[in-house]
């Protein structure tokens, strides 16, 4: 098998065994466990602490003292055996506990991957530029098949999703001992610093500008990533409880539905070289955030009958405004790096965007969607205005019912009901994501060069 191939098919099991219950987790969490909406947010939470560390502290192992594809599988071994372990859990607190674990195993492993990719292609003397988008491309598309594998299989509200992704994971990890050798490449100086011996000198690039500007704007965007992942399916599943549109596709395959934005990542990555050469990679970076604003700003007015165009078109989008930030961002990192440091810096990345960033998007998005854009109905007569019904609909009152709830002889209810207020949440999302693209724009200078991509190549 040719190493392209070989890469491909560890691209494909990467993400294939995140995406059997990323876009799905929250269907479990509620819809099955009901469990409370304020620690939902701590979930999405726990990848964000573990890229705080571990992709860091892996790509320092890496760049010292353990060959990448050998840390890389057993991280993969290990998160496929807590994976199997999660399924098992009954309470709140220790799901989020062990998510946590999942999480320092898994998330280091993105980055990890990339490097993996980066040296083989170079060891083989292949362009980067134009090689590795076409095999990250099939880590999109392994999102994509688990995620129609759970929801086809009926596991997106069940504890079956974490078996389909630990059992992909553990191939994963027994795999990644047949890949090229990715050796650490050692180049510490006699009298070397502690901060050299220890691989801590990817920290010093917050002491360049340009650096530090980008290593912000990625934990912004990072939070903007989060964001769409924790509440875009929970999104479309929640207008089961309007009347109107209980009865539509998108309700039934809402997963389905979001895995049009991985679809659109396919296109979208395979149209990278072809943007980052004639537009360089802060204009790359720019229109991802732009698309971010289009991406949450169409959720806002989209509905699964009339506007169910506005919810497909906001997927496709979604492929542009997350490729094209993760890779080009990648890129930048790799092109503006010593090689000595190379694999720590792409940690650092992952640290910022997936670590920080995730952090703050989980909850700050999650303390101001119950503060400010959760509405509580006392009354049915009030329930039905937000769910454009009457208060004497059948499938609300049903509604009313799985809450727990009971309805008296003059409409009032026995506890409010709670609501999100989803429009107001996504036009909120876009203005974020809208003042980002503005700052970014004005403070981030990086001049495209040609000759920078070429150099990217080999």
């Amino acid at each position: 098998m040719g190493i392209k191939n070989r890469l491909i098919f560890m691209s494909f099991l990467q993400f294939f065994v995140w995406g059997a219950w990323l876009i799905t987790i929250g269907n479990y969490w509620f819809g099955t466990k009901n469990w409370e909406g304020t620690q939902f947010g701590l979930v999405f939470g726990t990848m964000g602490i573990a890229s705080l560390f571990m992709p860091t502290l892996t790509g320092i192992i890496a760049d010292r003292w353990v060959n990448a594809e050998k840390l890389y599988g057993v991280l993969h071994i290990l998160y496929a055996v807590v994976l199997f372990g999660i399924a098992q859990v009954t309470t709140p607190d220790t799901f989020i506990a062990v998510m946590l674990l999942a999480m320092c195993c898994y998330m280091p492993t993105i980055a990890l991957s990339n490097s993996i990719s980066y040296t083989s292609l170079k060891l083989n003397n292949k362009n980067i530029v134009k090689d590795f988008p076409p095999i990250r491309v099939w880590g999109t598309i392994g999102f994509i098949v688990a995620m129609w594998i759970t929801n086809l299989s009926g596991s997106k509200a069940t504890e079956y999703q974490f078996y389909i992704a630990g059992v992909g994971a553990l191939i994963l990890g027994l795999y990644a001992f047949t890949l090229p050798k990715c050796e650490p490449q050692r180049l510490i100086k006699e009298n070397a610093t502690w901060t050299e011996t220890l691989g801590l000198e990817s920290f010093k690039l917050f002491g360049n500008y340009k650096m530090a500007l980008f290593f912000v704007f990625s934990m912004f965007l990072g939070g903007a990533l989060q964001l769409t992942n924790a509440y875009g399916d929970v999104f479309l599943d929640e207008f089961k409880h309007f009347p109107k549109y209980a009865d539509s596709f998108v309700i039934q395959y809402s997963t389905i539905i979001m895995s049009i934005s991985q679809v659109s990542e396919t296109l979208f990555i395979l149209a990278i070289p072809f943007f980052l050469k004639r537009f360089g990679i802060k204009q790359v970076m720019l229109i991802s955030m732009l698309a971010w604003v289009l991406r949450f700003g169409l959720f806002a007015f989209g509905d699964p009958v009339n506007g169910l165009w506005m919810i497909i078109l906001s997927c496709i989008v979604y492929g542009m405004a997350f490729d094209f930030f993760n890779i080009s961002g990648s890129l930048f990192v790799e092109s503006n790096t010593d090689s000595k440091i190379r694999s720590s810096a792409q940690g650092l990345f992952m640290m910022m965007t997936n670590g920080v960033g995730a952090v703050l998007g989980s909850l700050t998005s999650g303390w101001a969607i119950d503060r400010f854009f959760t509405k509580s109905f006392n009354t049915s007569t009030e329930l039905a205005g937000f769910l454009q019904t009457d208060a004497a609909n059948s499938k609300m009152l049903e509604f009313v019912k799985s809450q727990g709830n009971s309805v008296s002889a003059d409409g009032v209810f026995a506890n409010p009901i709670l609501m999100k207020d989803w429009h107001t949440i996504w036009l909120s999302f876009a203005a974020y994501a809208l003042i980002i693209a503005i700052a970014f724009a004005v403070l981030f200078k990086h001049k495209h060069d040609p000759k920078e991509i070429e150099n990217l190549s080999h």
